[in-house]
């Protein structure tokens, strides 16, 4: 991607949250994608053959946070490599966002799930 997110590494993290502890590099969990701004593993609860999080280093909670556009951004660009990797990325794939509690979000630190490797039914995720 051309532009840098405005938020950097340095960001604070939270440090009772499970995903600021694997994006630090504090827990074993194989990566599929990294870079300075994400970091993307499989989901230990898989709804479909392949099930990927994605999710920044920094620690926002969701998009109630409001967090940086360019993050969002940068976020959203790092799905096709995933795909990619997945070997998803020309048969197809869902993208998920869970925002709050009534949507499901269950760990409280903004991620989206990538989803694919089977045909997924049509409507809602």
């Amino acid at each position: 991607m051309s532009a840098t997110p405005a938020a950097t590494p340095d960001t604070p993290v939270d440090t009772d949250c499970i995903f600021c502890k694997i994006a630090a590099g504090e827990l074993d969990v194989p990566l599929v994608y990294e870079d300075d701004y994400v970091v993307a593993f499989d989901d230990i609860s898989p709804q479909a053959p392949v099930h990927t999080l994605i999710i920044p280093k920094q620690h926002v909670v969701n998009l109630t946070d409001k967090p940086d556009p360019e993050l969002l951004g940068h976020i959203f660009g790092a799905v096709h490599e995933v795909a990619r990797r997945k070997g998803i990325d020309e048969s197809g794939y869902r993208i998920v966002q869970n925002n709050g509690v009534d949507a499901g979000q269950t760990v409280f630190h903004l991620h989206v799930h990538v989803l694919g490797g089977r045909e997924l039914m049509v409507g809602m995720a």
